[in-house]
């Protein structure tokens, strides 16, 4: 007799459901078969059923947070079972440790974390019985039966557990370590909150941050810009005047100038430069590039794409979803003809076949093994699901992973792009830029919504005359640093902060030394959102005053630094190939630790934090205690209070009068601090508050309270300096 663990319930209902079997309480009894001649017992765990204790169990003076316990190194880790799945690993320790049962099927996830889930499991049940791994890329019935045929010996695996453990025990120290650290020298600082570290969080947090701040120190200016349209031969087109290859004018007086100049002159198009630009389809997705691109088609959180993407693969319509590869093997590539006939009897997909290309098998830039790492590419299954019964969100993304296989078989989008220089009067030099699409290629399958910069241009020849019909001046404003999507934080995490342009995200290599890896990413912006270090609002990533105080503090260490970290990520890599040693692993942590603590200790009397920081804190919950309201003074529309409700300033009688008094904490791209609203509460006005954003306009102004209107306005003095 045989026990098959599972990772998941439902996937245990799924590796089940291929024989006949019969439900029992926490595990499914299968019966006799060809694959298993005694029958066999699957059951599951729930996702991590055992965890790392807690810093007491080791030593009971660790309960405390001191800094003179730290830092906190156990001699040896210790696992236990979370008290809310002790019901089902009582299950599964009861059936190993039957003496009918010869051997253990490990049916984990194929990868570090479902390596660890089992293993752990059968070490605290004091299970030494053969094991073999059941290795597989998708749950599909064919691809269950197949690898339950093809099981593989639990020593090829082995390294990915030493992985998965040692990266457990390595974030364990640093963040137990790192948390009560900063936790309790920023609460001597006035900032009582616990301020959670962590060796990928924090580097990530660190990321987010240097944006934060370079777009508060953005000093927006003031430029021209000189648009002239042309009529030559009866064609019209437009430019822009450019001196030595800059468009941008300084000053209002030279762009006008230029444009008095311009007007009514004779024009001549001095040289047509036509450059003709092949794009190949994309790569088939992993996890990281599915996450980016559904960010930005519709938005979803990362997080929400892999819950999505979970669903999809646990019903055996797409393969494996925590894949880092895009590529796929020669065995995988020989079963897409089947698939692709298979869809192609979907309506939306008919006008997509005949497929330009009808094979794939020999393209090295989609089929290719020594680009696969532990599995390939994220494709659709042989097992099509009836599409009227997926919810409009597994749609979506099942249909960007199918598009992304017909793409694949569609040929190269060319384009032409062209480059008019047109000289007025044969001294001011304008340049028109231009876009024809010759071949749509692979855009006709992915309907790309391209806003085209380059609009089309007429058919035009060196040497043709005409005149500048019109000449105007145009006013814009320098723009900050744009903000992160959700999205983009994923690609960000991936290549360790170095910024990407979306046109190469194709181009990133499987083994990029990033931040996390490709299971742990969305969890880790999901913590950052859950412990108030950011807020995402219409899909961009807003720093917090908490995090800029805790990146503040933390500074250059190791812990900010995205580079570090990636090579950690990097050298965890190598233990999982068998190339390095999880002891040394961890006695550099340790080092880094104790380097940390001491060098830490010894800055934190140089630690500065500027006034609007410092009034924009919120304090979080305390261990055992609810957050007490911040008041910050009379509310001007009835008897309550106005306090601090997290998001924005809200009378404290909402509930009882329902009192709509309230001040949001960003105004115009400008955070409205504690001290400004009492400010306002108490004089009647606040200071003035300079950087306001309209649009391609700064300005600098009061806030105050007008008492007919009841309502918070604007105060321009005459003297306030306005951009």
């Amino acid at each position: 007799m045989k026990v098959i663990i599972a990772e998941k319930p439902d996937q245990g209902s799924t590796l089940a459901s291929v024989f006949k079997h019969k439900r029992q309480n926490g595990f499914i009894e299968v019966f006799p078969n060809e694959l298993f001649p005694d029958g066999a017992y699957v059951t599951w765990a729930i996702g991590h059923i055992c965890q790392l204790v807690q810093p007491e169990k080791y030593e009971p003076g660790w309960k405390k947070w001191s800094l003179e316990t730290l830092p906190i190194i156990p001699g040896q880790f210790a696992y236990e079972v979370t008290k809310d799945k002790s019901k089902q690993y009582a299950v599964i320790k009861k059936l190993v440790s039957d003496p009918h049962v010869t051997e253990i099927i490990h049916a984990g996830d194929a990868g570090r974390e479902g390596e660890l889930i089992i293993r752990n499991i059968l070490r605290l049940a004091g299970c030494h019985k053969p094991m073999k791994r059941l290795w597989i890329s998708s749950l599909t019935a064919n691809a269950i039966l197949d690898g339950f045929r093809k099981l593989i010996d639990e020593q090829e695996t082995r390294n990915l557990y030493f992985e998965a453990y040692t990266r457990a025990c390595a974030d364990w120290v640093v963040g137990m370590n790192a948390s009560r650290l900063y936790s309790l020298i920023l609460q001597k600082k006035g900032f009582s909150d616990v301020f959670s570290v962590g060796r990928v969080q924090t580097p990530t947090l660190a990321l987010i941050v240097k944006r934060e701040f370079e777009i508060e120190n953005f000093k927006s200016e003031p430029f021209w810009e000189v648009q002239a349209q042309f009529s030559i031969n009866g064609k019209k087109y437009s430019g822009k005047w450019q001196d030595n290859g800059e468009t941008r004018v300084k000053t209002k007086e030279l762009a006008e100038k230029v444009a008095a100049f311009c007007l009514n002159k004779p024009a001549e198009v001095s040289e047509v430069i036509s450059e003709r630009k092949e794009l190949q389809p994309p790569l088939l997705y992993n996890l990281s590039a599915l996450q980016a691109e559904a960010n930005k088609r519709f938005k979803f959180p990362p997080k929400k794409t892999l819950d999505v993407l979970q669903k999809l693969y646990q019903k055996g319509n797409v393969s494996y979803p925590r894949s880092d590869s895009r590529c796929v093997t020669k065995e995988e590539a020989a079963g897409f003809p089947d698939i692709l006939t298979k869809l192609s009897h979907f309506k939306d997909y008919q006008p997509l076949f005949p497929l330009p290309i009808s094979s794939i098998a020999e393209n090295k830039r989609y089929v290719n093994e020594k680009k696969v790492t532990d599995h390939y590419a994220i494709i659709p299954t042989e097992q099509i699901p009836n599409i009227e019964k997926l919810s409009p969100d597994e749609l979506k993304i099942y249909d960007l992973i199918v598009r992304s296989l017909i793409a694949a078989h569609y040929n190269k989008a060319i384009a032409e792009y062209t480059t008019v220089t047109t000289l007025v009067d044969g001294r001011a030099q304008f340049i028109s830029k231009g876009k024809v699409q010759l071949e749509k290629g692979f855009k006709k399958v992915l309907a790309q919504k391209e806003k085209d910069e380059e609009p089309a241009l007429p058919k035009l020849v060196k040497g043709d005359q005409g005149q500048t019909v019109k000449a105007e001046v145009k006013e814009s404003q320098t723009q900050p640093p744009k903000r992160y999507t959700e999205g983009q934080l994923i690609t960000l995490m991936k290549t360790a902060g170095k910024h990407i342009d979306d046109k190469e995200l194709e181009r990133i290599l499987t083994k990029t030394e990033g931040l996390g890896t490709e299971a742990t990413r969305a969890g880790i912006i999901t913590m950052l959102k859950d412990r108030a270090y950011i807020e995402v609002k219409k899909n961009l990533v807003y720093a917090t005053a908490k995090a800029k105080i805790l990146i503040g503090a933390v500074g250059k260490e190791i812990l900010a630094s995205p580079e570090m970290t990636a090579k950690w990520e990097q050298k965890l890599k190598e233990i999982s190939e068998g190339k390095a040693s999880p002891n040394h692993f961890m006695e550099q942590t340790k080092k880094m630790v104790h380097h940390l603590i001491n060098a830490t200790v010894e800055q934190a009397s140089n630690w500065t934090f500027s006034n609007e920081v410092c009034d924009s804190f919120t304090p979080g919950k305390q261990r055992g205690k609810r957050r007490a309201p911040v008041k910050l003074g009379s509310c001007k529309k009835c008897d309550g209070t106005i306090i601090d409700k997290g998001s924005f300033y809200g009378c404290s009688n909402y509930k009882n009068n329902h009192c709509d008094f309230t001040i949001s904490k960003k105004i115009f791209g400008k955070t409205i601090t504690q001290k400004n609203v009492k400010l306002l509460l108490t004089e009647g006005k606040t200071e003035i508050i300079e950087g306001f954003k309209n649009k391609d306009r700064s300005f600098n102004a009061r806030l105050y309270f007008d008492e007919i209107e009841s309502k918070v306005k604007f105060s321009f003095e005459k003297n306030l300096p306005v951009n």
